[in-house]
């Protein structure tokens, strides 16, 4: 009798066995890593937590309990964690020892499960701590990170995305000269590019024109006099700048500093017209500036072998030049006598 009680128990205990274990084949297969995700959910206490508050246990002792490495829970801490941000499951603090909840299907575990080891690496290091400062999940960056193809596909695709990598380029071009290089060597070598590049400094020169005629208050004349702006002259310079200024980002400024800079062109010479003073003193200017280039030609020439080079046509020239200084001379002459 006891024999076959005990046949039968075993049986059944056989059966109990077998029959749980089917029960968790088919609950893997429905959800696969989601239902070990969620064993570690439920029962690692997630980070600021103290031992008091819950009855969680740390990811280091239940990776003890579990025979495995903390690094492997902390896997699937995260991939619970990012997929909770998505709303696809509960957060930690939801969640008690033993609690069951719907889960996910299968396939949407391997888009939140990753098995990473670059995030103890230096670059992953760097990466996470960019992370971190710009306020977002180091994984997420490390997922980025790893799959460069993915990322210029998604910059070529949406022009938001674009946006963001260009401005995170130029940061990161600010910090690294050797990058500068190649960005720099990238748009010489780009016709279209390179078209680009001179029309915005050229309009970025433009818009300095204007903008430091309206913070200093003063203006440089066409022949290189700097004197202070009339109040009137600073007063259109800083409408304009404003005008520039409230231009939306992204949106072409060329026309808009074209037309300030022009306008702008065009008051400083009217202001030097309007002053007679300023206007002697501009041509007084202009012909020092003019006689200086002149001289400074004249003295670059060199005739220490002129015989090797020597034409008719020099000599002319030089007995042109010669008879222009003594026109200018006898003009000067005649300004400084009086008349009778």
């Amino acid at each position: 009798m006891i024999d076959q009680a005990e046949t039968s128990f075993t049986a059944l205990d056989d059966a109990g066995l077998v029959a749980r274990d089917a029960q968790e084949f088919g609950a893997y297969a429905r959800t696969g890593g989601w239902a070990f995700g969620l064993k570690v959910a439920r029962s690692v206490r997630p980070g600021g937590q103290s031992p008091d508050e819950t009855p969680k246990v740390s990811a280091k002792e239940f990776a003890e309990l579990a025979d495995c490495s903390p690094e492997r829970v902390m896997r699937y801490y995260k991939a619970w964690d990012r997929a909770a941000d998505d709303g696809l499951v509960p957060h930690f603090e939801e969640l008690a020892p033993g609690q069951e909840v719907e889960l996910p299907d299968a396939d949407v575990w391997l888009n939140y499960y990753v098995s990473r080891s670059s995030a103890t690496s230096e670059r992953g290091t760097a990466i996470s701590e960019a992370a971190e400062a710009e306020g977002i999940r180091p994984t997420k960056a490390l997922e980025v990170a790893e799959n460069p193809t993915a990322l210029r596909a998604a910059i070529l695709a949406d022009p938001s995305t674009a946006r963001a990598a260009r401005q995170a380029l130029l940061d990161r071009v600010r910090e690294d000269p050797e990058l500068q290089a190649e960005l720099a060597r990238d748009v010489v070598r780009t016709d279209d590019l390179k078209k680009a590049v001179a029309t915005e400094s050229r309009s970025a020169d433009r818009i300095g024109y204007v903008r430091q005629i309206a913070e200093s208050g003063q203006i440089k004349t066409p022949a290189g006099q700097t004197v202070d702006a009339p109040l009137d002259v600073r007063q259109e310079a800083e409408r304009h700048l404003s005008l520039l200024d409230e231009l939306e980002d992204g949106e072409d400024t060329g026309e808009w500093a074209t037309e300030a800079y022009d306008t702008m062109k065009n008051l400083v010479v009217e202001t030097v017209e309007a002053d007679p003073e300023l206007r002697v003193q501009e041509r007084r200017t202009k012909f020092y500036s003019s006689l200086q280039k002149a001289t400074k030609a004249f003295e670059e020439l060199t005739f220490d072998d002129a015989q090797d080079f020597y034409e008719d046509d020099m000599v002319q020239r030089l007995e042109e030049l010669q008879q222009a200084i003594d026109s200018c001379l006898n003009a000067l002459r005649k300004s400084t006598t009086p008349a009778e």
